[in-house]
């Protein structure tokens, strides 16, 4: 597919160096989809050029707009589509899918194209990769690991503005019960046991 690989040499002059939200982890999402993909009836094509383009607008966490990253994202998603072989209709599964995949905006797509980009990207939150995305987002935000009196909100709510730790509770272990495909719930279930596994042995530790 001759225009996917232009779509990966566009996102890659794109893409800042913020390395929760880099070229190699749209590489990894787009990984993720093609496996999911293989097994799921999609259009390969539609799921991976959304893959590319999902996050070409991505505020920082610390920034106001943060929450509606996935919205400019697909609103850029159509200028970018239209200078290759998409129609009208293609573009509009691509962009939606990239509107919706967010875990801010507590959507589930409408398309199969729009469910396995939102699992793959989900994929990337969790497992040893998530753990890392985790806490270099939380470093280059300056937070702190943990609340030291309560490290893993036993008695408090979640507060991963505040600590780094928090958004395992907030966000992480709650993506297996939110995966969309069969392949992506088998993979989720797989990575949440290592989210599960490093608290385990965070625990211990402090």
């Amino acid at each position: 597919m001759k225009a996917l690989e232009l779509l990966k040499k566009d996102v890659k002059k794109i893409m800042e160096n913020d390395p929760a939200h880099d070229y190699e982890h749209i590489m990894r999402v787009y990984k993720n989809a093609q496996k999911i993909c293989k097994k799921e009836k999609a259009n390969e094509k539609l799921v991976l050029s959304a893959a590319l383009l999902h996050d070409i607008v991505s505020y920082p966490k610390s920034d106001k707009r943060s929450k509606i990253s996935s919205i400019e994202s697909a609103k850029k998603s159509k200028q970018i589509l239209k200078k290759y072989d998409f129609d009208d209709d293609e573009i509009t599964i691509v962009s939606d899918a990239i509107r919706d995949h967010s875990f801010s905006q507590k959507k589930t797509p409408k398309t199969i194209e729009g469910k396995i980009l939102q699992d793959s990207d989900r994929l990337d939150a969790l497992g040893a990769i998530g753990i890392a995305r985790v806490f270099a987002t939380g470093g280059s935000l300056k937070r702190p690991f943990y609340n030291i009196d309560d490290p893993f909100c036993k008695k408090r709510t979640p507060d991963d503005k505040t600590w780094t730790v928090d958004h395992f509770f907030q966000k992480l272990l709650k993506l297996e019960s939110l995966m969309n495909t069969k392949s992506g719930k088998i993979e989720a279930k797989r990575r949440t046991r290592i989210l599960k596994e490093y608290l385990k042995q965070l625990k211990q530790e402090v």
